[in-house]
């Protein structure tokens, strides 16, 4: 993850060499990176804080949803804190702080990259079940279960963000003005390296969860729509939003990965593999970047999600967006006992019961 640098090749003797064109010495690509990773920095380490604030010092009810969002903000806020590292990086197109912190400092921002989507999985996971499974399932889906979940996620993604840790390493390489520096890069030497570290990634980061995340929402709108019952549901909502948000900052930073994974598929010197190169290259720093947005991002969105809450409860009006859903609920299933209805989400706290009539 997070490869804002260029990587070693093999050349068709079995030699390895540099590739050229590495991305920390295009001025372009590196001042625009640093540019995004310092607004990323200044929105999301104070943004993910807040939120974790909230939840640990003003939520009064922690449901399921909201355990999650509060591990996705340690996540995210753990990862905006790493930026500036990397903001010193492309800003001295150099790698100044020792080989063990370039490994530690990319094997950390995997961890989180896999932490982030599996927790949106998990999320879009569990409205599946309180939709379409609420009967069966509602005595077991308690928070106790769910950290023991969340705890068995970290584990896992501490274990298959290893590659990262393993493939890279500081190494020196030349500018274009000739000049030697240190660049922290996957050190690839076989291009059988290149295809599984990529190929990893993306298939398990995000082509798998999102998968996951489309079939679940395809099985709820299914259940939703053979009930006829009409729902709106702010925890619903606002998973969807968050998902479709780390989809969009992230998608660029896959295409790449699988565009440099499809370059090691073509003979060196060929016209495609050069033209596939270079746009990986020069896209990484960019694409790197944007992927960093997404744990900033969140904030923004919980903000105008609860903006209703800002005037009457102030500093607290995240703690009352994350409430709202479960208050909602205990209202709306009093409504729909009053008026003889079924309630689809009686699980979690999180969730807002079946709304008004067929």
């Amino acid at each position: 993850m997070f490869n804002m640098s260029g990587t070693l090749r093999s050349s068709t003797d079995g030699d390895t060499s540099l590739e050229d064109d590495s991305v920390v010495s295009n001025d372009f690509t590196t001042t625009a990176g640093a540019l995004i990773l310092g607004l990323v920095f200044l929105l999301g380490v104070p943004g993910n804080l807040f939120i974790v604030w909230s939840i640990l010092a003003r939520a009064r009810r922690r449901s399921v949803t909201t355990l999650l969002i509060l591990n996705l903000a340690c996540a995210d806020g753990f990862l905006m804190a790493l930026t500036v590292f990397f903001i010193v990086y492309l800003a001295k197109q150099s790698w100044v702080f020792g080989t063990a912190m370039c490994k530690g400092l990319f094997y950390l921002c995997n961890v989180n990259m896999y932490a982030s989507i599996f927790l949106i999985t998990l999320m879009s996971v569990h409205r599946l079940v309180v939709v379409v499974l609420p009967k069966r399932l509602s005595a077991r889906v308690s928070r106790k279960v769910v950290r023991r979940v969340i705890l068995g996620m970290w584990l896992l993604v501490a274990a298959i963000a290893l590659p990262s840790l393993i493939f890279r390493d500081v190494r020196e390489d030349k500018d274009e003005k000739n000049k030697t520096r240190l660049v922290c890069a996957p050190n690839h030497t076989l291009p059988t390296y290149v295809r599984f570290q990529y190929s990893f990634e993306t298939v398990a980061g995000f082509i798998l969860p999102y998968a996951v995340i489309i079939t679940s929402y395809v099985l709820i709108l299914k259940r939703l729509r053979e009930t006829r019952f009409r729902r709106k549901v702010r925890s619903e909502n606002l998973i969807l939003a968050i998902v479709v948000m780390f989809c969009l900052f992230w998608l660029p930073y896959h295409v790449i990965n699988m565009i440099q994974v499809a370059a090691e598929w073509y003979k060196h010197g060929s016209d495609i593999r050069e033209s596939l190169e270079h746009i990986y290259q020069t896209s990484r720093a960019i694409t790197s970047a944007l992927a960093f947005i997404s744990s900033c991002a969140n904030p923004v969105l919980y903000t105008f999600a609860g903006k209703s809450y800002i005037k009457k409860n102030g500093l607290a009006f995240m703690a009352r967006l994350f409430e709202g859903t479960s208050m909602d609920q205990t209202v709306k299933k009093n409504r729909g006992a009053d008026k003889g209805n079924i309630s689809l989400s009686n699980v979690d706290s999180s969730t807002s019961g079946g709304q008004n009539s067929r």
